[in-house]
């Protein structure tokens, strides 16, 4: 007796898709790329390799691919893969947050707080109005701890930093991956 059509579909090898996808990444396929990402990153023991994840990422984050900038910005502010590099990782988490990714925009904000604490105060105002904004816009797709992390920045602005942010905030615009990036 024959097997159901569902079971021989659910049954074939994967080998072959591997292939493929491997091929796929090589002629810039950005899912593809970003998949071998997850694939090198995510591996068990020693088939585990952060130096080719990062590369695969970069691949398909050149394409404006916003999980892999998330995850690129992963690696340099961790240091897996590629040297531990603050401005990389800013940079990273800028492109997708500017995509609407909210782990970026967490992460964004949270390097803007750090930034204000250690900055000049002149250059603080603008890291905590920009952290304020990025929190609100990351909390407002349901980001867990940045109600707190948020509350904690609010402490440290005026009510005027607080409406420049808001207005920020109200200005944002998702950027779509054809689209210029800053």
């Amino acid at each position: 007796m024959d097997k159901p059509w569902y079971r021989k579909i659910f049954s074939q090898s994967q080998k072959p898709v591997l292939k493929v996808t491997h091929s796929n990444a090589d002629y810039g396929d950005a899912e593809v790329q970003f998949g071998m990402g997850l694939k090198f990153a995510n591996s068990e023991g020693a088939t585990r390799d952060y130096v080719q994840a990062a590369e695969w990422y970069r691949k398909a984050a050149d394409q404006s691919h916003s999980l892999a900038q998330f995850n690129l910005g992963m690696m340099y502010a961790q240091g897996q893969g590629v040297p531990q590099d603050d401005t990389q990782s800013v940079m990273w988490f800028g492109k997708a947050a500017q995509q609407g990714d909210a782990g970026a925009q967490f992460n964004l904000a949270a390097s803007c707080y750090r930034a204000s604490l250690a900055g000049v105060p002149e250059e603080a105002l603008e890291s905590r109005i920009e952290a304020y904004k990025w929190y609100h816009l990351a909390a407002a797709q349901g980001y867990k701890e940045t109600d707190c992390a948020c509350s904690t920045l609010i402490l440290r602005m005026t009510r005027e930093d607080v409406a420049v942010g808001d207005q920020r905030i109200a200005d944002f615009e998702v950027k779509k991956p054809n689209q210029p990036q800053e």
